[in-house]
């Protein structure tokens, strides 16, 4: 958890409440909420959690790698740009910046 937690904290979410015990634990941000808990292993990575940010992907990587995480290439999309990385337990995290005009 606590490993997993430092991955989400360093994409710009915060720690809220969590259990005693450490088995969950909440992440506000701004739009939202993103509730972590602990799954068994052979349970591990089989989901993928996009976010969309109006932030620029660039940084987000570089904020990351600085964070000790890897991150993959930005990715010029029919829809914008995105950025895929893994967390802590193998989950795929798809980070969208949408270009509204480009789809709409």
């Amino acid at each position: 958890m606590e490993a997993t937690v430092a991955f989400y904290r360093a994409l710009g979410l915060s720690p809220g409440d969590s259990s005693r015990p450490g088995n969950w634990v909440e992440m506000p941000a701004e739009a939202g909420m993103l509730g972590i808990h602990a799954a068994p292993a052979e349970d591990a990575g089989s989901c993928e959690i996009a976010f969309e940010t109006d932030e620029s992907l660039e940084d987000v990587s570089a904020r990351m790698l600085s964070a000790g995480f890897e991150a993959g290439p930005v990715v010029d999309e029919n829809y914008g740009q995105s950025l895929r990385l893994r967390d802590p337990d193998g989950v795929g995290v798809q980070i969208n910046r949408y270009d509204r005009e480009l789809y709409t």
